[in-house]
């Protein structure tokens, strides 16, 4: 099972960045896919995820209305839209899978983690 994090970079406040999850060796129709960020010195932070069973997205109040999750099957991949972004979403976001059911927000429901892509917002 490998779960493989792209897309980040540096961008400047109000900017939009896609990130994406590209799952292999697991059937997303089976996982929830979660993204989370992780700032220095900073605790882990649950930023989105997308029920696999009916496709329900939900999101960390810092980011709703500004991030949407969508995924396709044809490519096995969810993806991160980030707009509007400002200098508090710089961290390095990491996607997360899992078969808990609900809204997991703790990383330590997930069972499966991407190597992280980093998200810089400067000027």
């Amino acid at each position: 099972v490998q779960l493989q994090a792209s897309g980040g970079g540096l961008v400047q406040p109000g900017g939009s960045l896609r990130l994406s999850c590209a799952a292999s060796g697991l059937n997303l129709d089976y996982y929830a896919i979660g993204w989370f960020r992780q700032s220095p010195g900073k605790q882990r932070e649950w930023v989105s995820c997308m029920s696999s069973r009916d496709g329900s997205r939900y999101f960390a109040e810092s980011v709703k209305g500004r991030f949407t999750i969508s995924r396709d099957n044809a490519k096995n991949t969810v993806y991160l839209q980030m707009n509007s972004l400002n200098p508090e979403d710089t961290a390095v976001y990491y996607c997360a899978a899992t078969t808990v059911i609900g809204v997991p927000k703790q990383p330590t429901s997930y069972y499966y983690w991407g190597q992280g892509t980093l998200v810089t917002v400067s000027s």
